[in-house]
């Protein structure tokens, strides 16, 4: 999935106002700017006039806030780097750990988004590239994970 589509996609699950986005891109790093007009074309839709692709740096400085947001700041002094490069693994994974979620509930979210998966398929999303049974997640994967979770936290 694109970064616009993440971005979009958690925003309506969270019900964040733009202002709200700003503050929590900023929990992961104070120096980090994010200027709202940015924000606002980054959240148009692919075709719109003013679309403009969100770089990484902004969906990871968002995904390293919603885990400051959601688990509190880190112990360490020293923040984490943010990662260069953005895949729909370490989307999961942030969000993963920005909810506090187990196994369990992982595949809860999938249950409810339509989209079963079984444990080892799970955790084959989690394991580190060059491991043999590493699988990397799919847009579909993704997609239905932010179906599920928006399920959980914006019921009908």
């Amino acid at each position: 999935m694109i970064n616009n589509d993440v971005l979009r996609s958690i925003r309506f699950m969270l019900d964040l106002g733009e202002p709200r986005i700003i503050e929590i891109t900023r929990l992961a790093d104070p120096a980090f700017e994010l200027e709202r007009a940015d924000l606002q074309a980054y959240l148009k839709k692919e075709g719109e006039d003013g679309f403009v692709e969100c770089p990484p740096a902004v969906l990871a400085h968002f995904l390293d806030g919603l885990v400051v947001e959601y688990r509190g700041p880190s112990d360490s002094a020293t923040p984490r780097p943010v990662e260069k490069r953005i895949t729909n693994n370490l989307v999961l994974k942030k969000l993963r750990v920005a909810f506090e979620m187990k196994d369990v509930d992982m595949h809860q979210v999938f249950a409810e988004a339509g989209f079963p998966i079984s444990k080892p398929e799970l955790s084959a999303l989690f394991r580190q590239p060059g491991h043999k049974n590493y699988r990397a997640c799919g847009d579909q994967l993704l997609r239905n994970f932010l179906k599920g979770l928006t399920l959980r936290f914006r019921p009908a």
